[in-house]
């Protein structure tokens, strides 16, 4: 039992080591960042010296370049000196140093873009034209804007190579009938391959699949087959239900000859209800029914 307690806590430890191996790695590279930032050389300190200086001169307009605004759904990314500076600031108001500060503006708000429309072979060889649209916002400023060049483009050129890929490995009958299980696993792909761009892929819609012409005309043949067939298959069980109905009426009337002139009556009343112009010649029964006796 304590052989098995002590394996336990080495594959526990084992465990953990990894991630604080992660964990201090990136302590280590930030404090090297920070000491690059801060040891960033004398031409560094007289820049910064001679900015101050100015500002000092210039003090009640220089005010005005130093005070920055973002809204409540931006962030700014400062760079001095062309490193990166601390985290993303914001929202509201933040102070940078002329002529050493430059800053870029991040909008965090949900973003939608199309996806044109892909021209798509799937696994049973069936070419389609598919578009979709695609929801996602930024939430990591800093990582948005120091590790891609231009998140947006990316992530749009990753989705359209998402759509054309995932739709080549299904049949149409598949994309066709799970267009929702589709969108889902296609939002879990995007959100793995751009977390490390600091986006995050919020939804993805399937938005319209066109099918080639003569597919479609292929298809709308199958199914009103399928239909001419369905309706032949019901009025042949009709008329089976319907001659076993005249069958069991023909041989109750076979014992009450009466049921029979009842019944032409009714006929006579439905035909003079409908055609009044009709002439009708009444036949009487009874002088057939020597010749039905024989």
């Amino acid at each position: 039992m304590s052989i098995t307690l002590s394996s336990q806590s080495e594959m526990s430890r084992n465990r953990v080591k990894p991630v604080a191996n992660e964990e201090r790695d990136t302590k280590v590279i930030l404090q090297s960042d920070g000491d690059q930032s801060r040891n960033s050389g004398f031409c560094g300190y007289l820049l910064t010296f001679l900015s101050f200086l100015v500002v000092f001169l210039t003090f009640p307009v220089s005010v005005w370049f130093c005070m920055k605004i973002v809204q409540e759904y931006e962030r700014a990314v400062i760079f001095r000196l062309g490193r990166l500076l601390g985290g993303a600031k914001g929202p509201g108001l933040f102070w940078i140093i002329p002529c050493m500060d430059t800053f870029r503006k991040v909008d965090l708000r949900t973003v939608s873009f199309d996806i044109p429309p892909q021209e798509v072979l799937t696994k049973d060889s069936v070419t389609i034209m598919v578009d979709a649209v695609v929801f996602y916002r930024v939430f990591d400023p800093t990582v948005s804007i120091t590790k891609v060049e231009n998140a947006n483009y990316a992530t749009q050129m990753l989705a359209q190579t998402t759509l054309r890929n995932m739709l080549g490995t299904k049949s149409l009958a598949d994309i066709l009938k799970d267009r929702e299980e589709m969108s889902e696993q296609m939002e879990a792909v995007l959100y793995a391959a751009s977390k490390s761009w600091g986006i995050k892929v919020e939804r993805v819609e399937l938005k319209d699949i066109k099918l080639p012409t003569t597919l479609q005309r292929a298809m709308a043949a199958e199914a009103e087959a399928t239909r001419d067939a369905r309706a032949k298959v019901i009025a042949a069980e009709g008329e089976m239900k319907a001659s076993h109905a005249l069958k069991e009426a023909s041989n109750v009337m076979s014992e009450s000859p009466s049921a029979l002139q009842l019944r032409y009556m009714q006929t006579l009343t439905e035909i003079a209800s409908e055609r009044n112009s009709t002439i009708i010649f009444p036949f009487p029964i009874d002088l057939l029914s020597n010749f039905m006796k024989r």
